[in-house]
């Protein structure tokens, strides 16, 4: 890796905005195939570091972090999820997926932000990928034969004129963008995210709760679980005023005593619960990626897989694709269509899931209870769930 200052104007087939784990995930599989390309990223090197909050990976993005030669690295920092406990609160109706009833490893892993971008880092700095960090970008303007990026670094303005512009920073540099329109659904509630200490060990079991106030979900990460729980901004935001010992009573009280009591909580962080989408569109020399393209609510932790398997369904297309065709529109509509599926089912399963559960009509609250006793019961449709959960399908 190459990390230069941006002290000039560049000419650059393709240009990657965004350094954080999909960002680099495209890159590194760019340069698997000996495609070269520029990552310019706002922070400096090493900034992700420090970041603690938990991310659960999928059996299919671990099996892409261990073709991009990743894996090895990542794999002494995660947990693995070996059962996942989907309960209802108030209900007997529950189901457990289990790995080894999949023939899988496991169902899932967690990993914190800081130590996945430090495991990519390592590895991308083994590659020839020109690397720009303390780059802001300004603007990105799609031209019929190009795409310019407008950045600063070092106070001083610059551009770089692509054959193919990537946005992969969660759509920090989405505004005005010609041809593309941000949808946005407002869910009205917050996720709280914190570390907690339960009495019991956690067995490598991730809990997924519904609530009337919204979901709940406990992920084992090392020895302690991350959690997050979501519900009106009404309900959330008090939260982060109470003291430790109120607090854990609290969240003893709403999800209950199937890990004991909670003894410890760390930093408490919310931020609102929306979902995202992008028109469909199709920009020439502009592609958008990961959270810039779909943002999720986190029930089933669907979002980070999807932009994942974004990055490296577009490296292969732009691998797959002769030169003077990469960011032209007939190239971008065949990723487009690519991604359609599996993006869609993901935003459709989220929003079900969301929508299913928080649904207070009278006679739900046994219906929902009585499927989830069903699904646990009938292997085919665990099956189906797993697949999705772990592939995407």
């Amino acid at each position: 890796m190459r990390c230069i200052m941006a002290n000039s104007i560049m000419r650059e087939n393709i240009v990657i905005v965004g350094g954080g784990p999909v960002g680099v995930t495209l890159a590194l599989a760019l340069a698997q195939a000996d495609v070269k390309a520029t990552l310019l990223e706002a922070r400096a090197r090493g900034a992700f570091y420090p970041d603690g909050r938990a991310l659960a990976l999928s059996y299919g993005t671990k099996m892409i972090l261990e073709r991009l030669g990743v894996w090895a690295q990542v794999a002494p920092k995660v947990t693995p999820i070996n059962t996942i406990h989907i309960s209802q609160k108030g209900s007997f109706g529950r189901t457990v997926l289990k790995a080894q009833e999949h023939a899988l490893p496991s169902l899932g892993y967690v990993v914190s932000y800081g130590a996945l971008s430090a495991a990519l880092d390592e590895r991308l700095a083994t590659t020839d990928t020109q690397v720009l960090y303390e780059t802001e970008v300004i603007a990105i303007e799609p031209h019929a034969t190009s795409a310019e990026i407008r950045y600063q670094a070092r106070g001083q303005a610059h551009v770089i004129s692509t054959a193919l512009a990537i946005l992969a920073d969660g759509g920090r540099s989405l505004n005005d963008i010609a041809g593309l329109k941000r949808e946005i659904k407002e869910y009205g509630h917050d996720a709280l995210v914190a570390k907690v200490q339960a009495e019991c060990p956690h067995d490598n079991i991730a809990y997924e709760r519904f609530t009337p106030q919204g979901p709940m979900a406990l992920l084992p990460n090392g020895s302690e679980f991350s959690l997050v729980w979501t519900g009106s901004s009404a309900e959330i935001q008090p939260l982060l005023a109470l003291d430790d010992a109120a607090f854990l009573a609290k969240l003893h009280a709403h999800f209950g005593d199937r890990v004991g009591k909670f003894v410890k909580v760390g930093k408490r962080m919310t931020f609102p619960l929306r979902l995202a989408t992008l028109n469909s569109t199709v920009v020439p020399h502009l592609a958008v990626i990961g959270n810039a393209a779909q943002t999720m609510h986190p029930v089933a932790g669907q979002g980070f897989n999807v932009g994942l398997r974004d990055a490296w369904t577009l490296a292969q297309h732009i691998a797959s694709h002769p030169h003077q065709a990469i960011g032209g529109e007939a190239m971008l509509r065949i990723y487009a269509e690519a991604r359609a599926k599996d993006t869609k089912r993901g935003l459709e399963f989220t929003d079900f899931l969301v929508s299913l559960f928080s649904n207070d009509l009278l006679g739900m609250h046994i219906l929902r209870s009585k499927g989830l006793a069903l699904l646990d019961m009938v292997k085919p449709a665990k099956n189906l769930v797993v697949e999705k959960m772990s592939y995407g399908k």
